[in-house]
């Protein structure tokens, strides 16, 4: 297990190095610059160009990422945000509960509904019901987020009218009791939650019917059941737990997707998360804080995926046997 942690953090580390290389090139190539996008057009090109001396960016690329991964990694200096005027650090840690609470949440409408559909459509496999089950799960899963937030918007806030539409509290909601501020940011989170945790639920009820109708035909079901075991003893006690391997697995290849899908929501719903700030880092060319944002987000699923791979070791230690091989 202790070869199969260091070579995993190596890998990560990598990876790391490899996405923070990646994004500093893209964001300094791309047309504009800090300076061209917050100063007046007014103000004359020689007090531009000190700015853009000042701040480094009339040095070759390669000055520029020495500096930057050189103050980064030895002293832990990320620089200062351009249109927050703070530290990389703070912007994220003021911003990273309202994105931790959708994710958490929709991790959580994601699991519960595709652990009941999975199990749902195992037990009733190629009916009517099954078919169509599968025919919606496919095609939520397909749709773009975004479409299916704004579908969101215009069904349960538009024409129903049973939820808002954005933000994460509604005005004065601070002046409200404890119990009622909490009750309405519930309220803000549901169609954001449920619109990032159903096409989570999608996967893992596809994921665990198929893992099932392989399990279900295994003979020590068959001898549980001639011992006249209930069907739902049998099914919860026997072969769900048997298929726990492939549900922790999905979760290391949903975090990505959960974090990028995150970001969307966030835009779409107008929920105040690192998301939404860190759309607005690229709009307006912050370099700090985008770079910041992403080497934290990527550090998160790397974290993540770890984790799952660490706790499927942990309930298969052929895991780790096999990748050592």
């Amino acid at each position: 297990m202790g070869r199969f942690l260091v070579r995993r953090l190596i890998v990560g580390a990598v990876l790391l190095w490899f996405v923070a290389t990646l994004t500093f090139v893209l964001i300094h190539v791309a047309p504009g610059n800090p300076i061209e996008v917050f100063m007046d057009p007014r103000i004359p090109t020689e007090q531009i160009e000190r700015l853009e001396a000042l701040f480094g960016f009339d040095q070759p690329l390669h000055t520029q990422y020495a500096r930057w991964l050189g103050n980064a990694v030895t002293a832990g200096d990320w620089g200062v945000s351009f249109f927050h005027l703070a530290p990389p650090g703070e912007v994220i840690r003021r911003n990273l509960p309202p994105t931790a609470l959708l994710a958490v949440a929709a991790l959580l409408i994601g699991y519960t509904l595709g652990i009941l559909g999975g199990i749902w459509t195992a037990k009733r496999p190629d009916s009517l019901a099954d078919r169509i089950l599968r025919l919606l799960s496919l095609t939520v899963y397909s749709v773009p987020t975004f479409w299916l937030g704004l579908m969101m918007i215009l069904l349960f806030s538009g024409v129903l009218g049973i939820a808002p539409a954005s933000g994460i509290q509604s005005p004065f909601a601070e002046d409200l009791p404890p119990l009622r501020r909490a009750l309405d940011t519930l309220a803000h989170l549901a169609l954001p939650a449920l619109t990032l945790g159903l096409p989570i639920a999608t996967y893992v009820a596809r994921l665990l019917r198929s893992a099932l109708l392989d399990t279900l035909d295994q003979p020590y079901i068959r001898n549980a059941r001639a011992r006249g075991l209930s069907e739902t003893r049998v099914l919860w006690g026997h072969a769900l737990r048997n298929c726990l391997g492939p549900l922790i697995q999905a979760l290391g290849i949903l975090l990505p997707a959960l974090l990028g899908g995150a970001y969307l929501v966030e835009y779409v719903f107008s929920w105040p998360g690192l998301g939404t700030v860190s759309l607005r880092a690229i709009q307006s060319r912050d370099y700090p804080l985008v770079l910041a944002t992403t080497l934290y987000t990527g550090g998160l699923v790397i974290l993540g995926t770890l984790c799952a791979d660490l706790l499927h070791a942990w309930l298969d230690p052929r895991v780790h046997e096999i990748e050592m091989e």
